[in-house]
């Protein structure tokens, strides 16, 4: 594979900034890595505020069907469209493309400054199921005739007496399925085994939501005993399981006895977000959406638009870097992904980051984006 089309969104706020860094970063570090007969061709694809203006669409069909064409593609963050329609433009990419995983590393930079003793010990892939749970988007407001309609049928049909107070209450619909849970745990075991991941863990709330999170517990066990007996028999892999608030505990007072973790997408929000606080906040925490039966990809920054810095070359381009780099580990591009780590490292560790982070190193030192993006490819 000598060169590969990317289709990638520029993205809202921030967005404009951290995508070109990224960009900016990656074409140095194919270019250093194999000197030529490998490169990107980055194809702009429109989505997001810019969008609505030009197209009239937030999420045009076409940009839809580039990611459809190329199997995978980059985007920065998204505005979250105001009033009807599209919820989450994040959501829609996610639930369109059936991208079931939104897979999320989380590891830790010396020289980064942490609010816990140990970052060090924090080395996690978190595998968060992406298109059932509440975020389906299955729910109706308080007070419309269709929640009057619904708790009608769960007061007559489904003899439901425990609404408290239904004449104010808003209600929602918690899908989780066999299927959906399968093929999450399946893609879960399957990376730890391939990176030499000692465990998988499924994280859930079954003592209270006994056939939804239960079932996923209970489903995700089967699948591995199935599927992956051998690997369990032999001490290859472990699974386990853990409740979700004493797993936010847990990976706070013993991060060390967890590895790869699969769990539903509500749960998976918090994890992944509470887990990137502790080596260094959403600023440096990659992600990406992934369907791993079709191969299809697409990567992003986690962080906001953050609109109140947009343009004054301060924001952290590492969340967008990071996942671009995730996306050279996709393709096999190892070498030009190992580059990235690398100048990373060394640039924390002298203290040289953006503000975010240079304000809380011992020996930072506060560099703009722009400036920051030309150091790391000074040390590829």
């Amino acid at each position: 594979m000598e060169s590969l089309t990317v289709p990638y969104i520029k993205g809202d706020g921030v967005g404009p900034e951290v995508t070109s860094s990224m960009m900016r970063v990656i074409d140095a570090a194919v270019e250093k890595a194999y000197g030529g007969p490998r490169h990107i061709d980055w194809l702009e694809v429109p989505a997001g505020g810019s969008a609505f203006e030009k197209y009239g669409s937030y999420m045009p069909d076409a940009t839809v069907d580039a990611f459809r064409k190329y199997g995978l593609g980059i985007k920065g963050p998204l505005m979250t469209p105001v009033g009807g329609g599209i919820r989450s433009l994040n959501v829609y990419l996610r639930q369109t493309l059936d991208l079931y995983v939104c897979l999320r590393p989380v590891r830790w930079f010396k020289g980064v400054e942490s609010p816990v003793k140990h970052p060090e010990n924090v080395d996690m892939v978190v595998f968060r199921e992406n298109t059932e749970d509440i975020y389906a988007g299955i729910e109706w407001e308080a007070g419309t005739p269709e929640a009057e309609k619904f708790y009608g049928f769960l007061r007559d049909a489904m003899g439901v007496t425990k609404v408290r107070f239904p004449e104010t209450s808003a209600f929602g619909v918690k899908p989780v399925s066999r299927e959906g849970t399968e093929r999450l745990v399946r893609a879960a075991c399957r990376y730890a085994l391939d990176h030499n991941r000692p465990s998988v863990t499924l994280v859930h709330k079954g003592n209270i939501m006994k056939f939804t999170e239960g079932g996923f517990k209970k489903w995700g066990y089967e699948l591995a005993q199935r599927e992956f007996g051998d690997a369990i028999a032999s001490g290859k892999l472990v699974i386990k399981d853990c409740i979700c608030d004493a797993f936010l505990q847990n990976a706070l007072l013993k991060p060390e006895d967890y590895s790869v973790i699969a769990t539903l997408n509500l749960n998976g929000d918090y994890v992944s977000d509470m887990l990137a606080a502790q080596v260094g906040g959403i600023g440096i925490s990659p992600g990406a959406n992934i369907n791993y039966d079709s191969g299809l990809a697409i990567f992003e920054a986690t962080h906001g638009t953050a609109p109140d810095i947009a343009g004054k070359d301060v924001v952290n381009p590492c969340s967008n870097l990071l996942s671009g780099v995730m996306l050279l580990e996709h393709i096999g591009w190892n070498e030009a992904a190992g580059l990235i780590y690398d100048a990373l490292e060394r640039s924390f560790a002298e203290g040289c980051a953006t503000a975010d982070l240079a304000r809380l190193m011992p020996n930072g030192k506060a560099m703009g984006t722009r400036e920051f993006t030309n150091h790391l490819i000074g040390l590829l």
